[in-house]
């Protein structure tokens, strides 16, 4: 404890006393400063007028939080930026994202699922297939852009609960135009993967960068 924060007072029979001095902010004061103050409140006393039990417990509990926070202060101070990215992201387990991949996650017949065309076509089609391959949801557009992000909202209660592939057929001509899928997943956990944060669902894992959007 910095000796400079202190002043010295005489109790009544003649001995010095090290204290805080009046004009010291309490919001400063250590855990060793808080219990020394205690001590000596008690200690020197008038013992005519005794202080209240129910003070020395209030005491008490401030002492307590002083040296959780102190024990939370010193914890914060040792996290890295990746650790406290880390647990930032662990709030993501058991929300629904939108990432890009093609494993959607249908929930009471609902989901969402996307795409952007890279050049444009004539026309696109999304598909939605079970895990014998049959067609369980599909949506038409026609003349889509490139760039430009195209949703399809999943509404059908006759769907069971579970994982659908997404395929996004998209056409000009004969052409095959190339697209880049979104689907929706129900994060499950968070790890570290080779320096990386992963965000791992039922049916395989996603890059954090890859999330377009959390809450579904």
């Amino acid at each position: 404890m910095n000796s400079s924060y202190l002043t010295t007072v005489k109790a009544l029979n003649g001995e010095e006393i090290k204290v805080y001095d009046a004009n010291y902010d309490n919001s400063q004061i250590d855990q060793e400063g808080f219990l020394r103050v205690l001590l000596a409140s008690f200690q020197y006393q008038d013992p005519f007028e005794a202080q209240d039990i129910s003070k020395f417990i209030d005491n008490t509990v401030k002492l307590r939080q002083l040296e959780v926070m102190k024990g939370f202060e010193d914890s914060v101070s040792k996290l890295s930026g990746n650790d406290a990215l880390f647990i930032s992201a662990t709030n993501m387990i058991g929300k629904k994202v939108v990432y890009e991949g093609s494993q959607t996650y249908i929930d009471e017949g609902k989901s969402e699922v996307a795409f952007i065309p890279k050049e444009d076509a004539a026309s696109a089609t999304v598909y939605i297939y079970d895990a014998h391959n049959n067609i369980v949801a599909q949506k038409e557009f026609g003349e889509v852009k490139a760039g430009e992000k195209y949703r399809f909202a999943i509404d059908d209660g006759s769907i069971p609960n579970g994982y659908y592939t997404v395929s996004v057929v998209a056409k000009r001509g004969n052409d095959d135009i190339p697209t880049t899928t979104y689907a929706t997943a129900l994060i499950t956990g968070i790890q570290k993967e080779q320096g990386s944060l992963i965000a791992t669902f039922e049916k395989g894992a996603i890059e954090i960068s890859k999330i377009d959007q959390i809450g579904v």
